[in-house]
């Protein structure tokens, strides 16, 4: 019996909580499905070495946010995390005002829905906006959303949902629900 609890111990991983990099991995599989799921492609797209795509798919399965063996993101489970967890488990900081590229309520696509002014920024010393800078879920962001603007606009949107008052927060969770259901 002891025997049979150490191999068990050993094919099981431990999961030591969720990384801001889980999230951003999650949505870019939102948006590309199970299909665009290898490890190589991801690390490619988002700016993430393999190893840390790897991790983070095994820490997405064992909270239940990834399914297991499909690589396809349940995504009711997943929305409540961003809509009830998302601003607890990685809370925004803001900083100073410098030069970057918008986000949050500021994002292009966005800027007319929601009630702020306010202008945020991801620092970027090649953007070409200027306004309060906000940590992005994970440094690579910056680059990866240069290639993706759906992914830009959904990190945008888990930014209002960091950042905004509850009336924009339930914009930003309703925008992400409208998104999961066509796949992106």
């Amino acid at each position: 019996m002891r025997m049979r609890i150490i191999f068990v111990y050993l094919i099981m991983k431990e999961h030591k909580g969720m990384r801001p990099q889980d999230v951003v991995i999650l949505l870019k599989l939102v948006i590309d499905g199970p299909e665009g799921s290898r490890i190589k492609d991801l690390s490619t797209k988002l700016v993430i070495s393999a190893s840390e795509i790897s991790e983070s798919l095994n820490r997405s399965t064992i909270s239940g946010l990834l399914l297991p063996d499909s690589r396809s993101v349940n995504k009711e489970p997943f929305l409540k995390f961003l809509e009830h967890g998302l601003k607890y488990v990685f809370p925004a900081q803001l900083g100073q005002v410098m030069k970057g590229s918008f986000t949050a309520h500021s994002e292009s696509s966005l800027y007319l829905n929601f009630s702020t002014e306010e202008k945020l920024v991801w620092a970027d010393e090649l953007g070409k906006e200027r306004g309060q800078t906000i940590l992005p879920l994970y440094p690579t962001v910056v680059k990866a959303v240069k290639k993706d603007r759906l992914l830009y606009k959904l990190l945008a949107l888990c930014d209002i949902i960091r950042i905004g008052d509850s009336s924009d927060k339930n914009k930003a969770v309703w925008h992400l629900k409208e998104a999961f259901q066509t796949g992106g």
